[in-house]
């Protein structure tokens, strides 16, 4: 019998802690964490986009599944609104969303969560894409919040040379 898809998120929550506390580079723990989640449920899209304070954009990080945009700018899509609005955006269909961002026209629902370091700043955000409409249930969002708790708390602790 397969568990229900927010249990299977909630069971990746102490080992993904376990997992990142052993290794400082950020962006090997970032590459985990989207192999895990997309592992533990076959979403279309999952991965990080990283603030390039430089930039003042958003650039793509760690990932699993098609090929992304690159770079993501300010006040257009749900990663830019999780991103200046520090909330997770939950979004049953992407083509009712102004201003969304189709990286890849397979994807129909989206949940964005903001990444921030410990003084509160938003540092990324974790993009969510699935092909299926309206698919994120409030027990999804909740573990994926949970997960989005870890990478937060050990965000300053890593290391992000190239």
């Amino acid at each position: 019998m397969t568990l229900p898809r927010a249990l299977r998120l909630q069971q990746l929550v102490q080992p993904l802690e376990a997992l990142m506390e052993g290794e400082r580079s950020g962006w090997a723990n970032l590459a985990n964490a989207a192999a895990a989640v997309f592992s533990a449920t076959g979403w279309h899209w999952v991965g990080f986009y990283v603030v390039d304070q430089a930039e003042d954009n958003l650039v793509l990080g760690p990932f699993q599944g098609p090929v992304a945009c690159t770079r993501l700018f300010r006040s257009k899509g749900v990663c830019a609104t999780a991103w200046e609005r520090n909330q997770t955006q939950v979004v049953p269909n992407v083509h009712d969303f102004p201003g969304h961002v189709a990286c890849s026209s397979a994807s129909l629902s989206e949940v964005v969560l903001p990444v921030s370091n410990a003084a509160g700043e938003v540092v990324a955000v974790w993009d969510i894409d699935s092909s299926e409409a309206d698919d994120f249930t409030a027990a999804d969002v909740e573990a994926l919040e949970a997960l989005t708790a870890v990478v937060s708390k050990m965000w300053d602790a890593w290391m992000w040379t190239r």
